[in-house]
């Protein structure tokens, strides 16, 4: 079968995901997924920033590994991820989502909801699911949703509809190419680094608006703003995340010792190329370093704007009182978080190919705490 996301064509300018000519419908027939961790705030006050990121990310590598690394588009949330899928492979998307939600609950103590509706489900409540392609390098485009088909159905995923339920105990994902190796980035100076959310309202004219006043305010930082620095993230041994990896895959490498041995392992090797530059056969550390930076998620679209940037504290200000205003004249909703770190969690398939993921996130709070906030302000507007 033809992949219809394929033949969405790619962007290559950030700003150009609000023009609306970009997006276009995926089939009735395809399938929307949608997953977020009960308790993620409770989660992030405890300090288990890495935990929280970790399992949303294992979504997508579990749905990744299910569909044989072909191309569907995704979209990480902090918490959680959202997806769209086939149907011809929606059985096994649905073993690999109930699988992991089993994962979460027995290895890390998380409620992982999982949920799936059929596109042909949300049109029929007048909403779309229209879909993006933003090309951050030649191998990588990462999907960007509006037509508030994809909230609606997490916001019903909240409300207990159209769960996955888990597997049966024991049940693990395929979350091969799951890895956590780089350091925390860290901001320099007194800057911060503030996970952004903006919402629209009722009027999408308004809440674009908004957001190219905002690009407008971020384009004065280096890299737009990308917290990933011009050299990559730094790489520490043993990585911070290496506990997470080898939970990931102690199932596959006969338990959690000898997961924990081997990525143990591997990223001495990987310490040793990084810091020397020497090449291992076709794995090229200097490369790898590069696209890490051009392949991360710093910002994205999914019905809504979630940006995480590195910001002086007078840029930071300059924003929060941008979106204050736009937020009482009745055009978005917003919410930020500020933090000194942000913290990356990634898919690699392979360490030779250009082709891996890397998804970042605010390390204190990061999309979850901004995501609290706005929230928060509108139960107080309804209350009032």
């Amino acid at each position: 079968m033809t992949n219809p996301y394929l033949d969405i064509p790619v962007f290559d300018n950030f700003a150009k995901g609000l023009d609306r000519s970009v997006y276009h419908s995926l089939p009735d027939d395809w399938w929307i997924g949608t997953s977020d961790i009960v308790g993620s705030t409770k989660a992030i006050a405890e300090g288990r920033f890495k935990d929280v990121n970790t399992v949303g990310a294992s979504v997508i590598c579990a749905v990744s590994n299910a569909l044989g690394h072909s191309d569907y588009p995704f979209i990480f949330g902090g918490d959680g991820a959202n997806f769209a899928c086939p149907p011809d492979n929606i059985d096994a998307v649905r073993a690999a989502l109930a699988a992991t939600a089993t994962w979460a609950a027995e290895t890390l103590d998380f409620e992982l909801r999982v949920a799936l509706i059929s596109i042909a489900a949300i049109r029929a409540t007048g909403r779309d699911v229209r879909v993006a392609r933003y090309a951050v390098s030649q191998p990588v485009a990462y999907a960007m949703f509006n037509g508030r088909g994809l909230k609606w159905a997490e916001d019903r995923m909240k409300d207990g509809k159209n769960a996955v339920q888990p597997a049966p105990p024991g049940t693990r994902p395929d979350l091969t190419g799951l890895s956590c190796r780089w350091s925390p980035i860290t901001a320099e100076g007194s800057d911060k680094i503030v996970s952004i959310i903006v919402q629209p309202k009722d009027d999408l004219a308004k809440f674009e608006a908004v957001t190219t006043g905002l690009f407008k305010i971020l384009d004065g930082g280096p890299r737009n703003s990308s917290p990933v620095p011009e050299d990559g993230p730094d790489f520490a041994f043993p990585p911070p995340g290496l506990r997470l990896e080898a939970i990931a895959t102690a199932h596959k490498e006969g338990g959690y010792i000898k997961a924990w041995l081997k990525a143990l392992y591997i990223s001495l090797i990987a310490l040793i190329l990084m810091k020397t530059g020497w090449k291992l056969g076709d794995f090229d550390p200097k490369r790898y370093r590069d696209y890490t930076g051009y392949n991360t998620d710093f910002r994205k679209f999914g019905d809504g704007l979630w940006m995480t940037v590195n910001c002086s504290k007078a840029l930071a200000d300059e924003i929060d009182a941008y979106l204050q205003t736009a937020e009482q004249r009745g055009d978005i909703h917003f919410g930020t978080h500020r933090q000194r770190t942000a913290i990356m969690t990634c898919i690699v398939p392979s360490i030779t190919n250009d082709a891996h993921f890397h998804f970042l996130d605010g390390g204190e709070g990061g999309y979850t705490a901004a995501s609290t906030v706005y929230k928060d302000k509108i139960k107080r507007a309804q209350a009032s």
